[in-house]
């Protein structure tokens, strides 16, 4: 049995990569991109940064910094007016997972029209649109390196996972130095985001030998950084290892894919605003704890990568350090509960069925080593109060 995988064209990694913004544009050919961004990467100076390269390429770019966090049909539209107004021939994706996923929904919906529902699973989207060069500044999402995106339909509080090569940027510049400003908050909730992606992958239905590679890689760069990032954001060495621990952890569950979590995570965020990380590091515990049994050696392995077991201990015991391990993790990374965050316990209770059908229906919980029903969907959601 083969397995197809699919990365960009070309990956540029490490400091000052995307100092190469200049060079890539060139050798694409391209000569008319758009930077699609958010008012935070304009103000931290990373625009005009952009900017000032490709000016020296002879290449004048302008900005769209209109995208928002947790992006929507409305943002969406925004951009694709824009895209619509121009003759852009590339998109320059700046900032973190929202911005990048915005830009992949404005390509799409800026070359061929239509409504975001239109492209949401299960139909796979094939046909490329505008090119996208993807330059994150946050160590989390791996949207650099997927075929994913995900869109808000405000009208209907669902969180659409759109999916297919269509969404798979060109390029990625992975510049870890352009997390170094993240704050402490979001290099938490990101971080988790990125683990959480390398465990799916890992456990996924869909996992394969080389997805395997790169999720195992990836937890062995993460756990062990993690805390050092959120304490100290100005180290370099451990900027570098989340980096690059996100960039895989995305490659791995593109070419594999998500499971449980991020399934019952999209209706938390759509419902109740709650940024993508956080609510996958929400349900991470309990998650894991409920799939155990249905994947003991996977599980056991994403502990030894973790570093959290060694290999002298036994697929239980490292099991049981696994979860003792991403309690403590949320602990210590002050990962709220849904109460803490201000959700309102009666009307999360009430929306208990329609979440479950939003999580089923997103396709992730059929990846999971162990399938849920809707009642036990509902019974995890349930664990988070």
């Amino acid at each position: 049995m083969s397995n197809q995988i699919n990365l960009p064209r070309i990956l540029q990694v490490g400091a000052k990569a995307s100092d190469e913004i200049g060079n890539i544009i060139k050798g694409l050919n391209f000569e008319n991109p758009i930077i699609i961004t958010d008012k935070m990467m304009v103000k931290l100076g990373y625009t005009k940064n952009i900017q000032e390269i490709l000016r020296k390429f002879q290449i004048n770019c302008e900005v769209f910094d209109d995208t928002i966090p947790e992006p929507t049909v409305e943002s969406i539209q925004r951009g694709v007016n824009k895209i619509k107004n121009g003759k852009y021939d590339s998109i320059i994706a700046l900032g973190g997972g929202s911005p990048i996923d915005s830009a992949k929904a404005i390509g799409i919906l800026g070359k061929y029209g239509g409504e975001m529902r239109d492209y949401k699973f299960p139909r796979i989207i094939s046909e490329p649109g505008i090119p996208i060069i993807a330059i994150p500044t946050t160590a989390g999402t791996g949207s650099e390196v997927t075929r994913f995106t995900i869109i808000s339909d405000e009208k209907t509080d669902e969180k659409m996972l759109c999916v297919g090569l269509a969404f798979m940027p060109i390029a990625a510049l992975v510049d870890y130095e352009l997390t170094l400003s993240v704050p402490q908050r979001t290099t938490a909730d990101t971080g988790i985001d990125a683990l959480t992606h390398a465990m799916e992958a890992y456990v996924s239905k869909k996992a394969n030998p080389y997805s395997d590679s790169q999720a195992i890689e990836a937890m062995k760069l993460l756990a062990p950084n993690l805390r050092t990032v959120y304490y100290d954001g100005k180290n370099k060495k451990a900027r570098e290892a989340m980096m690059l621990g996100a960039t895989l952890a995305g490659i791995a569950f593109s070419n594999a894919s998500v499971a449980l979590v991020h399934g019952m995570s999209r209706p938390i965020g759509a419902f109740y605003h709650v940024p993508h990380g956080l609510s996958n590091a929400m349900l991470l515990p309990s998650v894991t704890k409920y799939s155990i049994p249905s994947a003991k050696e996977r599980y056991a392995d994403c502990a030894r990568a973790m570093g959290v077991a060694s290999f002298d201990d036994d697929n239980k015991v490292a099991n049981e350090k696994l979860l003792i391990e991403l309690e403590a993790l949320n602990k210590e990374l002050k990962v709220p509960t849904p109460q803490e965050f201000g959700i309102d316990k009666e009307d999360f209770m009430n929306k208990l069925e329609t979440m479950a059908e939003q999580a089923i229906a997103s396709g992730s919980p059929g990846n999971n080593p162990r399938v849920p029903t809707s009642e036990e969907i509902i019974d995890i959601y349930k664990t988070l109060w």
